[in-house]
């Protein structure tokens, strides 16, 4: 009973804070715990009083060909990536996550054939940091999922679609699903008496030879947009720039109140946050994405998160993974040890 109060407990305390704002990291971990503490509540009530120990065995038993699986599976991808869209750093991070999978394995296969105690605690202390940087993981993902599941509540004075990048000047498809997204956004706005600005958000790379809002706005005039509705936001570079010189944009052209964020569905939780941080009265709404591009997307969003919480994450992880050497040299003083 008491892992239903405090899955209960979790989940009210998910739901206070989302009433509140919903655009924050947090409510991915709460919502994650309570679904855990209610669902072993569930499987727990339900069962036969052996059914419990078995299904432990079996996850003992499975765990280890799961993450074995994962691992290749991620490590699959990420060739897919590098043949799609050639070899970049980030299109190798499924493959540097598949790797890393694997590395707790090896290690426990080297102490069990040298029957170090200390490999059995790194071990122990890699687990724990495996298993921390995993639960974030999955806090993330599901929250990012919910999110992008919300409804779009109309009645917003401006739509910003965020840039992605040009290919030899023009609108590479990843670009141009924001742009069609936006579109909508805006013809469903217009179809209850509003006329939101729309702005192109996005500046000149070194290789491009026009500003991704140039190019931007071009596609929005060309499919239907009213040009006295396209503002150009042509400085930024990055995210948080795209949102701090579009709050500049928009002062310069009178009040407003809301707008709506548009960017790519796996980029759409970390923009939220961003906004959030930013003071910004906006949601977000995401274009959808081609599935191979989604697990290296989703693993780019969680890094960047982990290095803006860098320090809270650190001081988490330092904490975790000091606990098995601490404990053995504990319970080396004690009898029998």
């Amino acid at each position: 009973m008491i892992l239903l109060v405090i899955g209960l407990v979790l989940l009210g305390v998910f739901a206070v804070r989302f009433r509140n704002d919903r655009r924050r990291l947090g409510h991915g971990v709460y919502l994650l715990l309570g679904v855990a503490f209610t669902g072993a509540w569930v499987i727990g009530s339900g069962a036969e009083r052996d059914l419990p120990v078995v299904l432990a065995r079996l996850l003992v038993l499975l765990s280890p060909v799961l993450v074995l699986v994962l691992a290749g599976l991620l490590m699959a991808n990420s060739v897919q990536m590098v043949r799609e869209e050639g070899l970049r750093v980030s299109n190798l991070l499924p493959f540097g996550l598949g790797v890393v999978l694997l590395v707790p394995y090896i290690v426990l296969a080297t102490a069990i054939l040298t029957q170090d105690r200390w490999l059995v605690v790194a071990l122990a202390s890699l687990t724990m940091a495996v298993s921390y940087i995993g639960f974030l993981f999955a806090a993330f993902l599901l929250y990012s999922l919910c999110y992008g599941w919300l409804p779009y509540r109309s009645g917003m004075d401006a739509i910003v679609v965020h840039g992605s990048g040009l290919v030899d000047g023009g609108v590479p498809p990843l670009l141009a699903a924001r742009l069609d997204r936006a579109i909508e956004v805006f013809r469903a706005e217009v179809a209850i008496g509003r006329a939101p600005l729309l702005i192109a958000s996005g500046g000149k790379g070194s290789d491009e030879v026009v500003s991704e809002a140039s190019a931007m706005a071009g596609y929005l005039v060309d499919h239907g947009v009213p040009a006295d509705r396209v503002l150009r936001e042509d400085r930024s570079t990055t995210t948080e720039e795209n949102l701090s010189f579009t709050k500049q944009l928009l002062g310069e052209h009178g009040p407003t109140t809301r707008m709506v964020l548009v960017t790519s569905n796996f980029h759409i939780l970390r923009t939220a946050i961003l906004a959030r941080r930013l003071n910004l009265d906006a949601e977000v709404t995401g274009a959808k994405t081609a599935f191979y591009y989604l697990p290296s997307a989703f693993l780019r969003e969680f890094a960047a998160l982990v290095v803006a919480y860098k320090w809270m994450n650190l001081v988490t992880a330092i904490a975790l993974v000091s606990l098995p050497p601490l404990a053995l040299v504990a319970t080396r003083g004690l009898p029998g040890h």
